[in-house]
Parts: C-alpha cells; structure tokens; sequence
C-alpha cells in the first residue's frame, strides 16, 4: 500500500513540473543552460518496458540492423576481440542505501523501467564465422564475476572492470571459455557504489588502464567523506596495478574510449539531477590530465550548485567546461569512435554514442544511438540520429547501453539492455570478413 501511495505521490509532483522547453539548444559545445530549479520532487517519469514485437530499431536509408544476440543478462559493454568475436559483459551492481524519501520514490520509479532479468555476472562470447552479421556461436566465455562492466584487450590478456575490482585473464586465440577467478590487478572503490559502473579503457601504447569511477551521490548529499576517490578517472599502471587520479570532479564517467586522432583519452559522462527538466546536459569530453570538471561544486565549467555544503569557491575557479553536450539526462553509457571511415557518409570521422534515456523528466530524452561529428579530432557539428524507435506508445521497447564500431566489418554493434539484445547497424551489402581474419588492434 504504501509503495502505491508513493508512486501516485510521484506522478501526481511530476505531472505539475513543468514541460522542456523545445527552442533550448542543449547539444554541442555551447549548450543553452536555464535557471535552476531545485524542487521537493523532481519530476520523475520512466517509459516502461514492452517488446519489440518482431520490429526492429529505426536505421538511416541505406542500412541495415538486426539481433546478433537475443536472451542476455542485462547486456552493458563490448569489447572487440584480434580474432572478431565479440565479448558482451553482463551485469548489475551497486549497493547504496536510500537517504531522503526522494530516494526511494527514484529507486521505484527507475526499477519500472528496467528489464525483469538478473544481472548475469558473466561475460558471453559471441562468433561470426563466415562474417555474414549472424551470429554463429553464443556462449559464457567467464562467468562468476561481480557485476562485470569495462573491458580491455591488452597483450595477449583481457581485463575485466567489476563493481569492485580489476581483474585480468590469460587468453589464447580461439577459446571460447575461460575457467578461474583470473588475477586481480587492482581493487576499486566500492564503498555504497551509488555509481557502481565501472568503464574502462587502455591506453594507446597499452601501459596504463583507465577506469571511470562514478559519485557516491547526486551532489555530495551523503557528505564528501564517501565521496573519496569517486567522481575521478583512475590512470592503473597495468603491470603493477598502483593508481592514480588521472582527472577529477567528473560526476559519473559511464564509457571511455581512446580518440585515434589524437591518442587522447574521451568519456561520456551522466551529470547531476534535481535541477529541473533541462539541467544539466550529460556531455562528451576529451580527459585532460590533472583537470578538474566541477562536480559536485560547480556545472559546465563554473556555474554553481547552491546545493553544495560547504561551497568551495577555490575549486570552482579551477573547474573547466566539458567539450561538447549531449542534452539533459539523455544517460550517455556508450562512447566508441570511428576509423578508416566509419560507416561512410555523415557516419564517417566522429564518435558514436549510447543513451540509455531519461527517468526524471517529463518528456522522454535519450533512448537512441546518435553520432558526433568530428574534424580534425575535435567535435564539430550538430549529433545525428544513428539508431531510433526504442520508445513507442510511452513504452521502452528498448535502452541502447555499450556501442562498438567494428572496423573491419563496417559495422556497429549496440548492446540494449531492456530487450537483452545485441543490435548490429551496417551497411547494406556489406562485404563478409570471415573470423579470424587480420584485423584492427583492440580497443
């Protein structure tokens, strides 16, 4: 009774929030930022899931999409073996008890829009023989992990981020099961796990990973002593496993990936709630070493958060505004980039990104797979719908999580996390790339 009473609560808040205001522009380099507005209850509005019913995403002329994986386990990222299979980490976590009432109104409202499946543990490997975009073998390659999430290749080892630790696993080319607990490099900062994804990535000389490590909180609201090494990118030197805060006040980095045109480091990153419909616009952002990006003191560079106790103006000063914004609570959890041309056409040179969509907004944003130009390895132009028709009739029919540009094949794959599916986008009559093939170094 009382969880009814809540949730009519919730709705009846939500429905006197006001709408998005549609002439804001919140994409790009300079997004539009409204007042603040920081209210008892936030709205809060999910679409529930419902099934494709043998339909398929919504692709551009002159491409194709089809499931290459169906009946996973809460699908999160991908990682692009030398040999073209595909491992698919499988996974939920986080622990982080309710601290005001708004929380355990969010926690329901976000468990409606979730599929019914447990979280796998696992990582599942997926095989294309001949090349012809079916999936021939689906299997657990290593399963027993902790709510696994970042994946790197490095060296002949692949290395598995879960909530909680570092691990690493010896492979040989061709398996398709890999038995053990592997070697843990490193532990991670695990403490509540209000943010417990772990994205991960390495380094282009292959020396150091790094792993994205999300806030303990919306904005410091369980005081800051929790709040230590979180809302930070750890640089792990691979052989030793020592770290160290590459950069910092990065609220929650849910996906990184290396730009091929610079050898910079890049993430998307969820930014905070509570501040109304259109506050503020989750980002993607080159990572520079040492810099701070305001969380929880201050917004795309040095707009403050009142919220914040105690103020600390001396950290707002040093804050530096993300490259390139995404729109409000779009929840980016997927970042790959293209090489050698990508797709082809407006898909060629930019950075393919993952939304996961909104829970805390009246009108819906997210829940679509859209691509950012880029020139000269810098974002420059307005995003382009890649992958759409994941809502339909107030219903998720979908939530696009990890995404992965195969080069050698011309394709993207997209991991959905409500229908437990793996997508794949190509181009039509896309020439076949048998496995085992050479191919490009892993990301």
């Amino acid at each position: 009774m009382k969880r009814i009473v809540l949730l009519a609560l919730a709705a009846s808040l939500a429905a006197c929030q006001s709408q998005s205001d549609p002439d804001l522009d919140q994409t790009g380099e300079r997004p539009d930022l409204p007042q603040q507005s920081d209210t008892l209850l936030p709205a809060m509005k999910i679409p529930t899931p419902k099934g494709w019913g043998g339909e398929l995403p919504t692709v551009p002329e002159g491409f194709t999409v089809t499931a290459i994986a169906k009946d996973l386990k809460i699908p999160r990222q991908m990682l692009l073996l030398p040999n073209g299979d595909i491992l698919v980490a499988e996974g939920s976590g986080g622990h982080a008890p309710a601290v005001r009432p708004k929380d355990v109104i969010a926690g329901m409202i976000k468990k409606r829009g979730k599929s019914s499946v447990e979280g796998g543990n696992r990582i599942t490997l997926l095989r294309d023989r001949d090349g012809d975009g079916q999936t021939d073998l689906q299997t657990t390659f290593i399963d027993g992990l902790d709510a696994p999430y970042g994946l790197a290749f490095v060296d002949g080892k692949i290395y598995v981020a879960n909530q909680g630790n570092l691990v690493s696993f010896d492979y040989t080319e061709g398996a398709t099961r890999i038995d053990g607990p592997g070697t843990e490099v490193t532990k991670l900062p695990s403490v509540i796990n209000h943010h417990w994804t772990k994205a991960m990535t390495a380094s282009p000389d292959g020396s150091k990973l790094y792993v994205g490590i999300g806030s303990n909180s919306n904005v410091g609201e369980r005081g800051m002593d929790v709040e230590e090494d979180r809302a930070v990118i750890w640089e792990i030197d691979r052989q030793t496993g020592a770290s160290r805060i590459f950069a910092s006040g990065i609220r929650n980095p849910t996906a990184l990936s290396i730009n091929p045109w610079t050898e910079q480091l890049w993430a998307v990153v969820n930014e905070r709630d509570e501040l109304g419909p259109q506050l503020v616009p989750d980002y993607l952002t080159s990572v520079r070493q040492g810099a701070f990006y305001g969380w929880p003191y201050s917004y795309y560079g040095q707009h403050v958060d009142p919220r914040v106790r105690p103020q600390r103006p001396d950290l707002v000063r040093k804050a530096i505004a993300p490259d390139y914004a995404l729109g409000s609570h779009v929840a980016a959890l997927g970042l790959d980039f293209t090489t050698n041309g990508g797709l082809g056409g407006p898909f060629s040179e930019g950075a393919f990104v993952g939304e996961h969509g909104s829970w805390n907004r009246n009108d819906p944003s997210g829940y679509k797979v859209t691509f950012v130009p880029f020139r000269n390895g810098r974002p420059s132009g307005k995003p382009i719908d890649l992958a759409t028709g994941f809502l339909k009739d107030g219903h998720a029919r979908g939530r696009p999580v990890g995404v992965l540009f195969d080069e050698q094949r011309r394709a993207l794959l997209i991991a959905d996390d409500v229908s437990n599916t793996v997508w794949r986008v190509a181009l039509q009559g896309g020439s076949a790339v048998p496995a085992g093939e050479a191919r490009q170094s892993t990301r």
